[in-house]
């Protein structure tokens, strides 16, 4: 059975990846947005959440790496985690670079509006582009649909640990009964022990006592019988 530590260390990895995918799939959002900036700006809003929250996970399972008592164990997870830092890092940089392009068709895309106006260049672009926003949104959802299903798995984990802290606790009640049940054993036997040798003193001085009561009338039985001898 996995220990509580090692489950945490599970969901741990889960959300990481959770929020890792989330990332992506806003990243690749914000490469296709065609605009305006207000939705650029909503796009960039909800990757910064995403990275904070993928920050947090991150810096909770290196402290939990630290935590472990076996050294290999420590350091594969330093491991993982210096993976998924360096993954955030090139999904920073992934997301600066979707910016700047999503701005520079924006500008262009305002500079075209501007020039040609109605133009049906103009709207066959801009279509492209819904074309490119509605698969982009396919994409999304699918990337949701992963998260949401990881999402779960961490809620199952999450029973996974509750129970292992409830058969924890009915193992620790366990070992604590027998603890006390042993002690009673040995102090009953410590009492057994005690009363057998006091039996046996007991046995021995009532048979002295006979033998000394016996030996007295014999011997008073002698002086009046026998007052000769």
């Amino acid at each position: 059975m996995a220990s509580s530590q090692d489950v945490h260390v599970r969901i741990c990895g889960q959300e990481i990846i959770k929020y890792d995918l989330e990332i992506k799939a806003l990243i690749q959002d914000i490469r296709e947005c065609p605009g305006p900036q207000s939705v650029l700006m909503d796009f960039n809003s909800e990757v910064k959440e995403r990275f904070n929250q993928l920050r947090l996970r991150i810096q909770n399972m290196e402290q939990m790496a630290k935590e472990q008592d076996r050294e290999t164990e420590k350091q594969a997870i330093l491991s993982e985690t210096e993976s998924n830092r360096r993954q955030m890092l090139s999904n920073q940089t992934a997301w600066r670079k979707a910016n700047l392009a999503c701005k520079l068709s924006i500008d262009n895309l305002e500079k075209d509006e501007l020039l040609y106006g109605g133009d049906s260049t103009v709207r066959q672009r801009k279509a492209t582009k819904e074309s490119l926003v509605q698969t982009s949104g396919d994409i999304t959802e699918s990337l949701m649909s992963i998260s949401r299903m990881m999402a779960q798995s961490v809620s199952q984990s999450e029973e996974t640990i509750g129970t292992l802290a409830t058969s924890s606790r009915t193992v620790l009640e366990t070992d604590e009964e027998f603890k006390a049940m042993t002690g009673t054993i040995h102090l009953g036997r410590k009492l057994i022990s005690k009363y057998n040798r006091r039996e046996l003193t007991d046995k021995l001085l009532i048979f002295l006592a006979v033998a000394l009561f016996l030996a007295t009338v014999l011997y008073i039985l002698k002086k009046r019988l026998f007052p000769f001898i």
